[in-house]
């Protein structure tokens, strides 16, 4: 977040630097309030491209195994544009390379879920999916296992048809 400030500074610098040398080259004929006009459309330039861009920043430094299985496009009264190109504020990935079974109970799968948001740092939730009874709960320090290693008391959700997070995990199930 430092760094991009630093950035946004840069690029309205650099954008009053280039009509400070247009006002030299037309001989001053430029308005005197055009040079902060091009800083600042600069610096709101530059922020609403990292908006849109972080998405992509983040996931291309993923390895190979990670599988993003949900993004949300955010929109905002305050951001007018968005109702028309909606950007992505945050998204959930699953790290395939963490799915964990375990023989006596098969149709239980552990997984790490990864949790990004924009202004946040990412989070890694371990998560149980049982594909057999189609649930999931997150695993806390709650979660009793019983003698065999299964999952005996954590708190149950039912999955959606349409999760793509239990589709990934649950396909070889």
């Amino acid at each position: 977040m430092f760094f991009e400030l630093i950035a946004a500074i840069v690029a309205g610098l650099a954008a009053a630097g280039g009509v400070l040398l247009l006002n030299r080259i037309s001989g001053g004929r430029l308005p005197r309030w055009s040079m902060p006009a091009a800083a600042g459309a600069a610096i709101i330039g530059f922020t609403i491209f990292m908006e849109y861009n972080w998405f992509d920043r983040t996931t291309s430094d993923f390895p190979e195994g990670v599988e993003v299985t949900f993004t949300h496009e955010a929109r905002a009264p305050w951001r007018p544009w968005t109702y028309l190109w909606p950007l992505v504020d945050r998204f959930s990935a699953v790290d395939l390379a963490s799915i964990r079974t375990n023989d006596a109970v098969p149709e239980q799968r552990m997984v790490n879920l990864l949790l990004f948001a924009r202004w946040s740092g990412p989070k890694v939730v371990p998560v149980i999916y049982d594909c057999a009874e189609r649930r999931m709960a997150p695993l806390l320090d709650t979660v009793d296992y019983d003698e065999s290693g299964a999952v005996a008391e954590a708190d149950w959700g039912p999955v959606p048809d349409d999760d793509p997070t239990f589709s990934i995990v649950c396909k070889e199930a």
